[in-house]
């Protein structure tokens, strides 16, 4: 199998919508690069889940954090466009299974 093919098949598992075409280069960039984007601080209790098209579902560690990613959204989609090439236009919040309810 090559490596494109393998990729891909990454690429599909990460996404929920097949019929979104995926951009391999924007969901590897957000996944390998989250730390840099959004900071090891941030990184810490927050991780990037999946990523359908433009909408890039997260999860975090406590519901605080689910209120931090809220009020500071727009500047880690940003981020994540100068650091990762990644075009998001909506970011789901989502707490931990370990956690409490998802926001």
């Amino acid at each position: 199998m090559s490596l494109r093919d393998s990729l891909t098949g990454v690429v599909k598992a990460l996404r929920r919508d097949d019929s979104v075409p995926a951009d391999i280069a924007a969901v590897g960039g957000v996944f390998e690069r989250w730390v840099e984007a959004v900071g090891a601080p941030i990184a810490a209790h927050v991780n990037p889940v999946r990523l359908d098209g433009t909408t890039l579902v997260v999860e975090v560690d406590e519901p605080a954090w689910a209120t931090q990613v809220k009020f500071f959204t727009d500047t880690i989609i940003r981020r994540l466009d100068e650091v990762a090439g990644a075009t998001i236009e909506t970011l789901v919040v989502r707490v931990s299974p370990g956690g409490s309810q998802p926001c």
